[in-house]
């Protein structure tokens, strides 16, 4: 820099020429801040602001409020979410509760009435993780939009209810129960789970005048698995989701979204007779896997969709994909096999 400062000036001057005085410059900038001096070398007479990356081909820029990688591999959006659907959410040996996430905050996108039966988390826990997604469950609840029974709280409540005075979860506290035949467990009355139901159909029965009129009705569940746990019959459940699809996919066109966890125990009939008899109703079923090799810090697990149309024959109703995932803070990405940017 010492050497061009001292370079000869132009003739009849005393001042070197302006081609000079910019380039003097502009090495200034770069000793003094190399960020700006690459904005600045852009033009010698005016800072242009640098303009933001373009997302890359065949992508679309993240919405709030879902994972949009899984609509794309879905080929849905809020917009045009289908209806008068069962899709069936299934988690073997991982956590496939980021799939519950994503149906909850998408269709509350699609601004659709959702009735939430949680009954693994508290309302904080699914509100907390709304926000990461853009979602309120605070907002849509006080709105109206989101009618949510919180099991865990619920599950002690009913015991301080008097015994006539309905709750969803009434199965807990009946008197009734009866050991199942050829196993050492008790069962509970399948007809206990009627409350149940009436709380779903009076939470997404059409609005009356003059009141927000949403989009459709929308049943989630998370999950099914612990009815069985509390002493239930996959029996019972499966006619509850039955009288479920009955109020809300036929008569309102909704949806139904339910998650069931896979033991993989060859000794858990109850939970095989639930899982298959779902998968038979289902128009979608997506399958949470974790990895066969164990724990891997950039690939979490694999996806398997399954497109289903139960009316047609089984050689032309099912389409399948599988794709690994890596859950990260705010979203989910997806890959095929062997696809991880971290190995490639």
């Amino acid at each position: 820099m010492r050497a061009l400062a001292r370079a000869p000036a132009a003739a009849g001057s005393g001042r070197p020429p302006d081609w000079l005085r910019r380039r003097l410059e502009v090495a200034l900038r770069v000793r003094a801040s190399p960020a700006r001096a690459r904005v600045a070398c852009s033009s010698s007479t005016s800072v242009v602001p640098a303009a933001a990356p373009a997302p890359a081909s065949g992508r679309q820029c993240p919405q709030p409020g879902m994972f949009p990688e899984l609509n794309n591999l879905l080929n849905t959006t809020p917009d045009r979410a289908e209806q008068g659907k069962l899709t069936l959410l299934c988690d073997a040996k991982t956590d496939g509760s980021f799939l519950v996430h994503h149906f909850l905050s998408f269709y509350l996108k699609a601004n659709c009435k959702v009735c939430f039966v949680a009954l693994i988390q508290s309302f904080s826990h699914y509100n907390i993780v709304g926000q990461k997604l853009g979602v309120s469950l605070t907002a849509a609840r006080e709105c109206g939009q989101l009618v949510f029974l919180e099991g865990l709280k619920s599950s002690v409540d009913v015991f301080f209810r008097a015994q006539a005075e309905p709750h969803p979860l009434q199965f807990l506290r009946s008197a009734s129960l009866q050991p199942c035949s050829e196993v050492h467990t008790w069962e509970a009355d399948a007809g206990n789970l009627q409350p149940l139901y009436e709380f779903v159909r009076e939470a997404l029965k059409p609005a009356d005048d003059g009141q927000a009129a949403w989009r459709c009705p929308v049943l989630l569940v998370d999950d099914l698995s612990v009815l069985l746990s509390l002493g239930m019959g996959a029996v019972a459940v499966l006619d509850f989701i039955h009288y479920c699809r009955a109020a809300v996919c036929w008569e309102q066109k909704g949806n139904i979204v339910a998650l069931v966890h896979d033991s993989g125990d060859a000794e858990d009939e109850e939970n095989d007779i639930l899982l298959n008899g779902l998968s038979h109703q289902s128009h979608l079923i997506l399958r949470a896997e974790g990895l066969a090799t164990g724990f891997c810090r950039d690939v979490h697990g694999q996806l398997k969709i399954l497109w289903r149309t139960p009316s047609q024959p089984a050689a032309q109703r099912d389409r399948s994909l599988t794709y690994q995932y890596k859950i990260q803070d705010k979203s989910v990405s997806f890959f095929a096999k062997g696809m991880s940017p971290a190995i490639l």
